[in-house]
């Protein structure tokens, strides 16, 4: 008799925190701008969610394309610049946050592409390792611009020159939307979903 009851119980918890988890995704405590333009071209917002790591909120996230796309291929396919804001939602040490996006990256792109682009994920941790830590509210950015490169902000700050192509812009996408995505709900999220 318990077990009858506790599959139903178990079942209706589990979707109760899928629920709960998809809404916190979607409901950001950062109000991001609706539009932004980057090298002239008008960019809307795509999507935004929080990240999630164990039960601690850190940080929210904003995707911004030319056009509304809800489909990982439509995304990585989709020509022009793009954006990627952030708002640090804890203490972040900025090491170990450049070093768990090459992570990301690694997981989620070829060791052939890895490879191919060392040199441009070499100065992601770099950026990240100029400052000891981001504190909560602190902002940084990266924006791919066609025939420039990647470029990344730390509070609102140009650090060095682009780097990488559209490929490796890609292989930066992918840690929140490959197939292993750092966060499920925060992937959906910033799809629109």
């Amino acid at each position: 008799m318990r077990a009858a009851l506790a599959r139903p119980l178990a079942a209706f918890v589990t979707s109760l925190v899928l629920t709960l988890g998809a809404a916190q995704a979607q409901n950001t405590s950062t109000k991001f701008e609706t539009t932004t333009v980057v090298a002239g071209t008008p960019l809307i917002l795509n999507g935004s969610g929080t990240r999630h790591r164990a039960v601690f909120k850190v940080y929210d996230m904003a995707l911004y394309t030319a056009k509304k796309v809800s489909k990982v291929d439509e995304l990585l396919a989709l020509p022009g610049p793009k954006r990627l804001n952030f708002v640090a939602l804890r203490e972040l040490p900025s090491t170990e946050l450049g070093r768990l996006f090459l992570k990301g990256m690694g997981e989620n792109s070829s060791k052939d592409l890895m490879t191919k682009h060392a040199l441009a994920s070499t100065r992601l941790i770099e950026v990240f390792s100029a400052k000891a830590k981001l504190m909560p509210g602190d902002s940084f950015a990266m924006e791919f611009v066609p025939g420039k490169g990647t470029q990344f902000f730390i509070t609102g700050k140009a650090q060095g020159e682009p780097v990488g192509d559209a490929e490796f812009f890609s292989m930066i996408l992918k840690i929140w939307v490959g197939p292993s995505p750092a966060d499920n709900l925060l992937r959906d999220a910033l799809l629109g979903g």
